[in-house]
């Protein structure tokens, strides 16, 4: 197998929370394959957590950014929003916006210098964003302020 599609098939199924008989299916390999594919991609994200995950730091008194200089001693910042997304017809209704359209709500944490440091996505459009905040700080992997 390449490199690309061992990558996309654990991309693949991380995004869209399938199991190994569906990934099998769908890039027509075995489910022992799948399987011993995507933990060798894990353990080498795993090796490289310290090069790809960045781990963020306060906000000094001493910005300059201007804006950012007003959150002296935060992390960063966190937001929703909605990214369009296909579901399967039965579950349309539930992540149908109130401008009509499908999509995911998602939580989004950045630091000061953009980066990504934790995404929460697979919400349906009903959901408040206190409950998504929630629900990312009481997993048991999930958002942790220090």
């Amino acid at each position: 197998m390449s490199l690309q599609e061992i990558v996309a098939m654990f991309l693949y199924t991380l995004a869209h929370h399938k199991k190994n008989r569906s990934i099998g299916h769908y890039f027509y390999r075995s489910g022992e394959t799948v399987s011993r594919q995507f933990h060798l991609c894990l353990r080498a994200f795993l090796k490289l957590h310290e090069v790809l995950l960045y781990n963020p730091t306060q906000i000094l008194d001493d910005c300059e950014d201007e804006r950012w200089k007003s959150f002296k001693n935060c992390l960063g910042a966190l937001d929703g929003t909605y990214i369009n997304v296909n579901v399967p017809s039965k579950e349309r209704p539930k992540y149908r916006t109130r401008k009509g359209t499908i999509a995911m709500n998602v939580l989004g944490v950045c630091a000061p210098n953009m980066q990504f440091i934790y995404v929460l996505p697979g919400w349906e459009d009903l959901a408040h964003d206190m409950r998504v905040l929630r629900n990312a700080l009481s997993r048991p992997n999930g958002f942790r302020v220090p």
